[in-house]
């Protein structure tokens, strides 16, 4: 590359021109942020897209028992998968409507609760107290361990039996005439739900922890001296300044809850009781039950779309009510 040279007054150093083109240097610059992403997209797209789109080509075939080998010579099914799913006047899809109300509910209880616990923990945590880092870990404890080692331990504890929960209940408070099975029966539903509330208000408490150290203090200190008490506070000043982080927490629980299987699975095995009948499961037992893997993949579709929509609607109506406060 060549360089001219400017000729100044007596005394002055030559002065190098720029280069002519960095435009090269410039594109090596620029693209290799996405060089280094590339790794993680080949493998996400290894290990969801692909999987996706095979379930939705799998959703469209009478895909049995009989072409578990070759899945590929499968004949075609049409919409007669997703036909069968949405007849909820037929055995099929009465039950998957049942498994989804059973869903929803569970959804929303497990959501509000982690919501509220994990918050008012976090709040509780804002003031300094002997022991208060310890206490922190403590809290954390249920979202560290495996899955399954935290609901095997529940699975002993509802033991009907020999269970701690029966032991409390029944033998030490007396609040039952008799032991309660919790595994089986109307019960499953109630012990699914302590579990996963268990389980999941640590991440809420977690977030939400993180989002208060974003709130300035003198709030409060101006508030308490214009005679705020403490229920005005977190009214006036928490509640308003973690919306943003809230609005996010709710979705990405509401994601984890809907879609949860290790839980129900490890809790009650292949078989879930009908109270504590989750979609995930029922999808497990409607694939690798029955054998009908065609059948199961048009309910994960539906599952799918169902929660895309849930998501969509979600997104716009938080993002319409933050444009005014923004504008």
């Amino acid at each position: 590359m060549t360089t001219t040279i400017e000729r100044g007054r007596p005394g002055t150093r030559p002065v190098k021109a720029a280069p002519a083109n960095r435009r090269p240097g410039r594109i090596r610059r620029i693209g290799l942020p996405y060089l280094l992403l590339l790794p993680a997209l080949v493998l996400e797209l290894l290990v969801h897209l692909v999987p996706m789109v095979i379930g939705i080509v799998m959703s469209f075939k009478v895909l049995t028992q009989f072409y578990i080998r070759d899945w590929g010579s499968a004949p075609w099914a049409g919409l007669d998968n997703y036909s069968l799913s949405v007849d909820f006047n037929a055995p099929v899809g009465e039950a998957l409507l049942h498994s989804f109300f059973v869903t929803v509910a569970f959804t929303l209880l497990s959501v509000a609760l982690c919501w509220l616990i994990g918050t008012a923990a976090a709040i509780f945590m804002q003031d300094t107290f002997r022991g208060r880092g310890l206490l922190r870990a403590l809290f954390l404890v249920p979202y560290a361990l495996p899955v399954y080692a935290a609901v095997i331990t529940w699975v002993f504890m509802f033991q009907h039996d020999n269970g701690l929960v029966n032991h409390v209940l029944h033998d030490q408070l007396g609040l039952t005439d008799k032991p309660s099975f919790w595994l089986i029966g109307d019960n499953s539903f109630y012990a699914l739900l302590t579990v996963s509330v268990w389980k999941g208000w640590p991440f809420a408490f977690l977030i939400v922890m993180a989002g208060l150290q974003n709130i300035p203090r003198e709030l409060y200190e101006a508030a308490a001296l214009d005679g705020a008490g403490i229920w005005q506070q977190i009214r006036r000043i928490t509640l308003p300044s973690l919306s943003p982080v809230n609005q996010v927490l709710v979705l990405v629980l509401f994601l984890w809850t809907f879609n949860d299987f290790n839980t129900p699975y490890v809790l009650f095995g292949r078989a879930a009781p009908e109270a504590a009948d989750l979609i995930s499961v029922h999808i497990y037992q409607a694939s690798f039950v029955t054998w009908n893997f065609g059948a199961g993949s048009a309910m994960s579709v539906l599952l799918l779309l169902f929660l895309l929509a849930v998501t969509g609607v979600y997104l716009a109506v938080t993002s319409r009510g933050r444009r005014p406060a923004d504008a």
